[in-house]
């Protein structure tokens, strides 16, 4: 139950609103002055406040400073006499969420604290999404590849802009941690990052999840509700494998990205919105439209910006990094001090094609250190189904590893750009020994082309 202070001198005020609010179903708190409401605040930390603007001694302006000052993320709705509009606007630049005037009817004052609450709700959870983002965000965006460069180069260009971007790449190579470092990077990072998951909704809710309701639209709808584009209103907003929108979703998605307006269902009111569009899909939405499985209009009018994620096993470059971090991710998480990985271990991570990619190699390092009871992750650590992984050349990278011992490196505590520079030398050292020497051979096997081949020899004196 939501906790309501209600801070007002006049006792026929308190006894009006704090009976309207616990008929709705809310509990409330009464101060009639500011220091009695600073010590509630302290002591009960409510959901809510309704802050009268006049009142004798502390005034309400003061009272809101005050306010913000224990509970930064205290929301606040000033109630206010009409004539007092200054006042108003002052109270909004200093933190206040809303204003209500007197006097007010029941339905106006619920609408109110409705969409206060609604809205301390919904940056709760954003916040709470960003820490598990800023978490999770090296495990599907750090390396040094020339593929990953590249797409952080794309993020960095149309981050500023209000471009709708389609953001394409297997499952676990990041796309929503794309997404999302895009909308932090963007004029509206202070606004809400809403995802929504297309694949994950049942069609019959689609329309009332994406573009909201009135009350009574269908059976079972007995209050209003906002969609998700209101929600993310002036932030972004990222539809998760969008090819799981139905014809007609799809339709009405169109217009309400052309037009910029939508309707509840139920309602006859054009709704403004203000979202940047962010799109996700792990298969190609140009080939999906072409063969008619999408909307081509849809794709035409979603396709201002195109990011393609490679998978994990075309950026071998990054595979000690990745291995590393994860490693250290382990060890904090489960309170392990392992130091690396055995040859064998090596060798895995190295020939294994990742389907399931960055998210893949994650789940199986950590799971890895969980079991392990040594100082050293062994191959029988690894929990996978898996036949004996060999790359597309039938050259396993066994025959070029041998005496390349990156567990040694790993426990040297040395950067990532330094473990990266020692395996990629000793890589190429081995292919060429390998292909005696041939070039073209040797590029083939590392499935890089043969000036991209020569640039890393002549950067590694090789």
């Amino acid at each position: 139950m939501e906790t309501i202070l209600i801070v007002d001198d006049d006792k026929d005020v308190q006894f009006t609103i704090s009976n309207i609010l616990k008929h709705a179903g809310y509990e409330t708190i009464i101060a009639g002055g500011g220091n009695r409401a600073l010590r509630e605040i302290r002591k009960r930390s409510p959901d809510l406040a309704l802050l009268d603007i006049r009142l004798p001694g502390m005034d309400g302006i003061k009272i809101l400073e005050e306010m913000k000052r224990i509970d930064k993320d205290l929301t606040i709705v000033m109630v206010t006499a009409y004539g007092d509009i200054k006042n108003v606007v002052n109270a909004m630049k200093l933190g206040a969420y809303d204003y209500i005037t007197k006097p007010f009817d029941n339905e106006e004052l619920l609408l109110v604290v409705k969409k206060a609450l609604q809205t301390r709700y919904l940056n709760k959870e954003v916040e709470i999404l960003r820490r598990k983002l800023g978490e999770r965000m090296a495990t599907g965006i750090i390396g040094e590849s020339p593929q990953i460069k590249q797409v952080f180069k794309q993020v960095e260009i149309i981050a500023t802009t209000n471009m709708t971007v389609i953001i394409q790449g297997e499952s676990g190579t990041g796309k929503e941690l794309i997404a999302h470092m895009i909308h932090q990077k963007s004029q509206r990072r202070d606004k809400p990052f809403i995802p929504i998951d297309c694949a994950a909704m049942p069609e019959t809710l689609v329309e009332s999840e994406l573009f909201g309701y009135e009350k009574g639209a269908f059976t079972g709808a007995e209050e209003r509700k906002e969609g998700k584009f209101e929600q993310a209103s002036g932030g972004t907003l990222l539809l998760d494998e969008i090819t799981n929108l139905s014809d007609a979703v799809q339709m009405k998605l169109l217009r309400v990205i052309q037009e910029r307006r939508l309707q509840h269902l139920g309602g006859k009111r054009d709704i403004s919105i203000d979202v940047r569009i962010i799109v996700a899909t792990n298969i190609n939405l140009s080939d999906a439209a072409r063969n008619g499985k999408f909307r081509e209009d849809l794709f035409h009018r979603l396709n201002e910006f195109q990011i393609d994620l490679p998978p994990l096993r075309e950026r071998k470059e990054d595979f000690p990094i990745l291995a590393k971090y994860f490693l250290d991710e382990g060890n904090n998480e489960f309170n392990k001090k392992i130091k690396g990985f055995s040859a064998e271990a090596i060798n895995f991570l190295l020939n294994y094609q990742w389907p399931g990619n960055v998210r893949e190699m994650r789940n199986i390092v950590r799971k890895a250190v969980l079991l392990t009871d040594s100082d050293c992750i062994e191959l029988s650590h690894f929990s996978t189904n898996t036949h004996k992984p060999q790359n597309e050349t039938g050259t396993t990278f066994n025959t070029l590893r041998n005496e390349i011992d990156l567990a040694e490196i790993f426990e040297r505590g040395i950067s990532f750009e330094e473990i990266n520079q020692e395996f990629v030398k000793n890589l190429i050292k081995k292919a060429l020994q390998h292909t005696g020497g041939n070039k073209k051979k040797t590029a083939e096997i590392l499935k890089i082309n043969r000036r991209m081949l020569y640039r890393k020899m002549k950067s590694l004196s090789l």
